[in-house]
């Protein structure tokens, strides 16, 4: 199988190739930035498919991570995603950026939880908790950071991943045991992705962005001029 990921959801912009009958990791490419993902990725992926040496009507399906994450990096990455499903008649998937923090720990050790973690602001944080097998224990959530890591402890000393792994492991409530590993990172590992975007069933309806709260701006009704 042949697979575009797409990641525009945090911290940088990212895609990669992946073909499943091959033991090289793929074409990839991914760019640190905090904005910019619009201009910056429809020629990342350009360059991304000249280097696997391969065309979109090759490809058999295309993933993209669907957030949790920035409102504007999500919009970017699953409006190209879709776009490019379209034109090239391929199926289009999403895949959450929980799930992409926790996949290459539960592929190194399904035994173990994982909780994968980011950044939410204002004292809170987006959460999923994974047991063993991969199996999900809390479904992705928006939570208080206190609330957070006491369901985190509540699974027995998970390994952290996220952006808010460090935040998570640094108010970890004594007497509970403590994390076995912290692994922070700005943005999911993009081969990841893929190899998720691989394994996952057919797609169903258009990947849409998974939000979990309102956005920061809200419209200021009260400042609104009256109509005449």
């Amino acid at each position: 199988m042949r697979v575009l990921a797409i990641d525009t959801a945090l911290e940088a912009c990212a895609a990669a190739v992946l073909d499943t009958t091959q033991t090289a990791a793929g074409a990839h490419e991914s760019e640190p930035m905090l904005r910019g993902h619009a201009e910056a990725l429809i020629p990342l992926v350009a360059r991304v498919m000249e280097r696997a040496q391969l065309s979109f009507a090759e490809l058999d399906r295309v993933a993209v991570t669907v957030g949790p994450g920035s409102f504007t990096g999500l919009r970017v990455g699953i409006a190209a995603a879709r776009g490019i499903g379209l034109a090239a008649g391929k199926p289009v998937l999403g895949l959450t950026t929980l799930a992409a923090f926790a996949a290459p720990l539960i592929a190194a050790d399904d035994t173990r939880p994982v909780v994968a973690a980011i950044d939410a602001r204002h004292d809170h944080v987006y959460l999923q908790v994974f047991g063993p097998g991969g199996r999900t224990l809390v479904a992705p959530r928006l939570a208080t950071l206190r609330e957070a890591v006491r369901r985190a402890a509540a699974s027995g000393g998970p390994r952290l991943a996220g952006t808010a792994a460090r935040l998570m492991a640094s108010a970890w409530p004594a007497g509970e045991r403590a994390p076995s590993s912290v692994e922070e990172q700005r943005a999911p590992d993009i081969i990841w992705v893929a190899r998720l975007g691989a394994a996952a069933g057919d797609a169903g309806s258009p990947p849409k962005p998974l939000y979990l709260r309102a956005p920061d701006a809200q419209p200021q009704d009260a400042a609104q001029l009256p109509r005449r």
